[in-house]
């Protein structure tokens, strides 16, 4: 499938290739966060605004299924607005998200004040990695590459891996820097994680996305590491990068389970 989501109005159908590596039937939250950043990014505003937060609540397994989308407006302000998104499967949220963003202005800063530079090397450094977790079915791994520049993927430990969306997430739509981040930064408990895959679930209850700016080209870096507590839960979160340096940060929340 050449596409993740088909959208007509309100709806979005949602392709094979939405899959996760935990179930075919249910969807990996990279999708339905990206799906959303493509919602908000369409919402009017009464000036010039840019997104600088993202969190989203995944309340429940989001199926492979058509999901609607609702967004109400909570903050319509001359330097914010505030907008709370729905998907839902057949009445039942499967995603909340809280969004914000602050009004676009053309500041001159001090010349001392510049992004924090990325001190790994980039992507044309790394080893290529697809992101199989099946090899018999569709999953949204297959439209992202890959490239580690310290430690890989599902191995033990903090890494740092840039990341490359190459399917569409919207049928006919280019995928947008907030896309790029937004599905990039779920990408951070395999990233670092420090269980190994075979033996553990830890599946992330949330996601929220910081931005001071938007990414800039294609590739997204996730300089990654887990945090785990001794009750089941923990944390996997990472600063995110591109060519110009760190612009934003990444936090997930995470159930832990033996399988």
């Amino acid at each position: 499938m050449t596409y993740v989501y088909k959208v007509d109005g309100a709806i979005a159908h949602a392709q094979p290739c939405s899959a996760g590596p935990w179930d075919a039937n249910l969807q990996h939250g990279g999708a339905p966060a990206s799906l959303i950043a493509w919602a908000v990014e369409r919402m009017p505003t009464r000036d010039p605004m840019q997104v600088t937060r993202m969190t989203f609540d995944f309340l429940r397994p989001i199926p492979v299924a058509p999901l609607e989308i609702n967004i109400d407006v909570q903050r319509e302000g001359r330097k914010i607005q505030v907008l709370n998104v729905t998907l839902l499967h057949e009445g039942v949220a499967c995603v909340r998200a809280s969004v914000l963003k602050i009004r676009q202005s053309d500041l001159q800063l001090p010349e001392h004040i510049e992004d924090e530079p990325i001190e790994v090397p980039g992507p044309e450094a790394g080893e290529i990695q697809t992101l199989r977790f099946a090899n018999d079915r569709p999953n949204f791994g297959d439209g992202v590459t890959l490239r580690a520049v310290r430690g890989a993927f599902l191995s033990p430990g903090p890494a740092a891996i840039w990341f490359h969306a190459h399917r569409p997430i919207v049928e006919g739509q280019a995928i947008t820097p907030l896309m790029r981040a937004a599905l990039t930064g779920d990408f951070c408990n395999g990233t670092s994680s420090n269980l190994s895959f075979d033996d553990w679930t830890f599946i992330n209850a949330d996601l929220t996305i910081s931005l001071a700016r938007m990414p800039v080209g294609e590739w997204v870096l996730l300089n990654s590491q887990t945090w785990l507590g001794d009750h089941g839960a923990g944390l996997a979160f990472a600063k995110l990068g591109d060519e110009r340096g760190y612009f934003g940060r990444a936090i997930q929340s995470l159930v832990i389970d033996k399988r």
